[in-house]
């Protein structure tokens, strides 16, 4: 049971033909003019992927190495018949849709390569859920493309009208919108990639599936799927993941101490920031003080050269005064005086006269 989910996890996401491996862009591209026909093509190609699988993997050890490769595009091409006819006879109208990508499916270098790669070197079972896997993820990769590219080119969603035809964007139903999706669904998939990578996931087989050439141009492919390359290759794969954590744990380290160094040197910044303005406070403090002593020294000094002139002015005034008194009283004095010097001549007048 672990095996068959494994096989269609592996088919689904890790290793989806289309937005991992990038096989078989030209029904891809082609036909996902809408949802229905990248349906279509993706369940055709689906089925007989998986029954081509199932095969070859029965007729692996009937079949000549050195034949092998004319020996599956006939097992392709007897399956591809059988499907067309029965869309023929069945749904003319998708077959009339997809045309002549039906047949082109013979060449298509999924098939060939799963074959090659797997159902040639493995067991019948899994290989036939390597097929349903590797075809259901073919097939979700187109419906998303015509999805995408119905809907914003001719406003439907699986033939239904959402909006207005005038409103769509034709240049997506047109060659040039598929690659524009295509690319965009790529980049969120290599997004999402990259944050796993940032969690600390092991991502290494999505994007290139085994290595940077694919399992069909694998030297190893051959021993690929062997139990004792299984064990090697998850005991690589702990390693991996094992150096990964510890990378990880030394950067963590790392960046707390960095982080720790830079409080430190921002605590120490700010302490001498802090004594800097206590100081200026300080210095603030003592030349606001020194200011109001030089104005109470001031206020002081002029508060005594006030008293002091009042004090001379005063002094200056009773001198005054008393001069003018003393001026005063002798001028009586002489008055007094000449006052008596007159009575005294008028007396001796009268006793002359007597």
């Amino acid at each position: 049971m672990n095996k068959i989910a494994e096989r269609l996890y592996n088919g689904i996401i890790k290793e989806n033909p289309t937005f991992v491996l990038t096989l078989g862009m030209c029904p891809t591209l082609a036909v996902t003019t809408s949802a229905i026909n990248g349906l279509g093509m993706g369940l055709t190609t689906a089925a007989v992927l998986a029954m081509s699988n199932l095969f070859i993997s029965l007729l692996r050890k009937v079949i000549p190495n050195k034949v092998r490769i004319p020996a599956f595009i006939v097992i392709v091409a007897s399956f591809v018949t059988m499907v067309q006819l029965l869309l023929e006879a069945y749904l003319p109208s998708l077959n009339a849709s997809l045309g002549i990508y039906i047949p082109l499916i013979v060449v298509n270098c999924i098939i060939l390569g799963r074959a090659e790669s797997y159902a040639y070197h493995n067991p019948p079972i899994a290989s036939f859920f390597d097929g349903v896997g590797m075809g259901l993820g073919f097939t979700v990769a187109l419906t998303l493309l015509g999805i995408f590219r119905e809907f914003i080119g001719s406003g439907t969603f699986f033939g239904m009208r959402v909006f207005p035809e005038e409103y769509g964007i034709t240049i997506f139903v047109l060659a040039p919108g598929a690659f524009f999706v295509l690319a965009a669904l790529v980049a969120v998939q290599n997004y999402i990639k990259e944050k796993l990578v940032a969690k600390g996931k092991d991502v290494s087989k999505i994007g290139s599936g085994c290595g940077t050439v694919g399992c069909a141009g694998c030297p190893q492919h051959v021993t690929c799927s062997k139990p004792e390359a299984k064990k090697e290759r998850k005991a690589e794969a702990e390693e991996k993941r094992k150096a990964l954590k510890e990378a990880e744990t030394e950067e963590k380290k790392q960046a707390e101490k960095e982080a720790e160094e830079r409080r430190r040197t921002k605590e120490s910044e700010e302490k001498v920031k802090a004594e800097k303005e206590a100081d200026k406070t300080l210095n603030n403090h003592k030349a606001s003080d020194t200011e109001e002593k030089a104005e109470d020294i001031e206020k002081s000094e002029d508060k005594e050269k006030a008293e002091h002139f009042e004090k001379a002015k005063t002094d200056k005034s009773d001198e005054s005064n008393s001069s003018d008194i003393e001026v005063s009283a002798k001028d009586n004095s002489d008055k007094d005086n000449t006052n008596k010097d007159n009575s005294n001549s008028k007396k001796k007048k009268k006793k002359r006269r007597r």
